[in-house]
């Protein structure tokens, strides 16, 4: 395992993992029963935690206690049209909407349609002339290829709502705690470019706009996408105000690498447990840091074993335990989590659907156990 850290600062060794958390395996949820359905929710959501000094925002206490379930934002309807033989697995979406709707965890757990991301809202972190030749259909056939998605109307329309879910989540997760998206985690969009399946980045825009708003002043990125998210890091270098951490596969996409704030490099066929000792250790590191007022956790699919695009060696199990470490972090320092999917690229696409509502599952679940324990208190 590589661990590069941009700036001066030492990466100590990680305390012992027994110290600080069980490395069970658990079993995946299973996925059936129905969900209350929500649609068209306004784009300001009331009831935001308020930045402390810079700190952890922890005011959203109080709401959690009433809180009957976490929601979700999906944008699957809003169809990118491929041609018949396309790689991408766009069909997951759907597929996902559909394993959330049957799961009896989710049966709290509304299901949201985000706004659109603005104009005003992309150029937040996108150059203008970039957001305005994405929307006119101007770019260059070599920036088209480079995305890896045919330009459409739809194209446009579907990148600007899978961004506005992450916006939506992450608002929602601060008077909340955690929320998601169905989608999301476009991670290789540069400011002035898209690459890898990736329009506009989502965790970028939802960051900018919130610290614009004044809801946000310190948030991190933690990217678990097998791949580097080298947009994102391009984005944010030296700024202090975002850190950045990606843990991926050392030698795969993308060859040329933008330095994170925190990079962990795993050699291909790493397993479950090297994975989650180098989760720790990066999780450690980025305590550290803190603190935060909002985190963006990019639950990719593709650390998968049969992903064709990973390279690395997780089990589902594996999978579930990367979430759990993740999403337990984060409510152990009192801090927002926004999810969004990212990638995933295994060629039965039922097994990138059953990995992804797993850790929508996760995160219900720990969700649920944060408000019953909120309600103890009192």
């Amino acid at each position: 395992v590589v661990i590069r850290q941009s700036g001066s600062r030492e990466i100590k060794p990680v305390p012992s993992p027994k110290s600080r958390f069980r490395l069970d395996l658990d079993p995946p949820f299973a996925a059936r029963g129905k969900v209350n359905w929500v649609a068209d929710p306004r784009a300001v959501e009331p009831g935001f935690s308020s930045v402390q000094n810079g700190g952890i925002a922890r005011s959203f206490t109080a709401r959690i206690k009433k809180q009957t379930g976490m929601r979700l934002y999906y944008t699957d309807h809003f169809e990118l049209p491929l041609p018949e033989g396309h790689r991408f697995p766009m069909d997951k979406y759907r597929r996902l909407r559909r394993a959330v709707v049957a799961s009896p965890t989710h049966l709290n757990d509304p299901l949201l349609v985000p706004h659109a991301a603005t104009d005003g809202q992309l150029v937040l972190c996108h150059d203008h002339d970039y957001v305005k030749r994405v929307a006119l259909g101007e770019l260059s056939r070599a920036e088209v290829r480079r995305i890896g998605f045919p330009w459409s109307p739809k194209m446009v329309e579907r990148s600007r709502r899978s961004t506005g879910a992450t916006l939506a989540a992450s608002r929602a997760a601060l008077s909340d705690g955690i929320a998601a998206n169905l989608a999301g985690g476009t991670h290789h969009a540069f400011a002035d470019a898209g690459e890898g399946y990736c329009v506009f980045n989502d965790a970028a825009v939802a960051i900018r706009v919130l610290q614009k708003e004044g809801h946000v002043s310190r948030a991190c990125v933690i990217d678990c996408d097998v791949h580097q998210g080298n947009g994102t890091a391009s984005i944010f270098q030296n700024d202090p105000s975002v850190y950045t951490f990606s843990i991926h596969g050392e030698k795969n996409f993308p060859l040329r690498k933008v330095p994170s704030d925190l990079d962990v490099e795993l050699p291909d066929g790493t397993g479950d447990a090297d994975y989650v000792k180098a989760l720790e250790q990066g999780l450690w590191q980025l305590e550290r840091v803190g603190p935060f007022d909002l985190a963006i956790y990019l639950a990719g699919a593709d650390p998968f074993e049969e992903d064709r695009l990973g390279r690395l060696g997780l089990s589902l199990n594996g999978l579930a335990t990367r979430d759990r470490r993740v999403i337990r972090w984060a409510a152990g320092q009192g801090l927002p989590l926004a999810v969004a999917m990212a990638g995933g690229y295994c060629p039965d696409i039922d097994k990138i659907v059953a990995i992804h509502a797993q850790t929508l599952a996760i995160a219900s679940l720990e969700a649920q156990q944060t408000v019953r324990e909120a309600r103890k208190i009192n």
